[in-house]
């Protein structure tokens, strides 16, 4: 008899106990102080199409208790992602503690992740959107808790009409989702606690 072999993964961290710390400081920090944007340094070689940023940050928050939804353009990472975290895959977005979206531009709609429980509004959704770039795009104006004032961020390749789903997903409020950004190395949070004006 002989072996078949396995198709070869892509490694994981060089060094997961401080990439995996590094990059969950950058995640708190982008949280914390939305509209910052904040470069995760993790050294990582992902996967087609996971950019650095989006791969960190799924080795360093999915694990075998949080399911994730993949749209169609991560899928092809789907067994890197099971191999390195362990997390179970579900095909309906609602099912979801963590959507990764490689495709911004076919993000459906917000109401369709989970938006938490009037008693757990925790047990809500976070989205991963990967873009093109968070700058450079149409400016939007930022407010919210952790923002002094006012900040003006303008990424790119947000998909139609997202900003009036953000809006519907903010007076949800303490139930909704949250986003973080993700172009390259660079994230940027996105808490469900932010209005934005376009």
């Amino acid at each position: 008899m002989t072996a078949i072999a396995a198709p070869a993964l892509k490694p994981g961290f060089a060094d997961p106990v401080f990439a995996s710390q590094a990059s969950f400081r950058s995640v708190l920090d982008a949280m914390s102080y939305p509209g910052r944007i904040r470069t995760v340094s993790a050294a990582i070689d992902p996967p087609a199409p996971l950019d650095p940023a989006l791969a960190a940050l799924a080795l360093t928050l999915l694990d075998f208790d949080t399911p994730v939804w993949l749209d169609a353009a991560a899928a092809p990472a789907a067994e890197w992602l099971r191999f390195h975290c362990g997390t179970p895959i579900h095909a309906e977005p609602g099912a979801a503690r963590f959507a990764l979206v490689a495709d911004a531009a076919g993000l459906p709609g917000l109401d369709g992740f989970a938006i938490g429980e009037d008693r757990y509004p925790d047990r809500s959704a976070t989205l991963l959107l990967q873009l093109p770039a968070l700058s450079g795009g149409e400016p939007t104006r930022w407010t919210g808790p952790g923002i002094d004032g006012a900040v003006v961020i303008a990424p790119q390749g947000l998909p139609e009409g997202f900003w009036s789903l953000w809006s519907l997903n903010a007076q949800l409020y303490p139930l909704g989702v949250d986003v973080i950004l993700v172009s390259g190395r660079e994230i940027v949070g996105l808490p469900r606690t932010v209005t934005v004006e376009v």
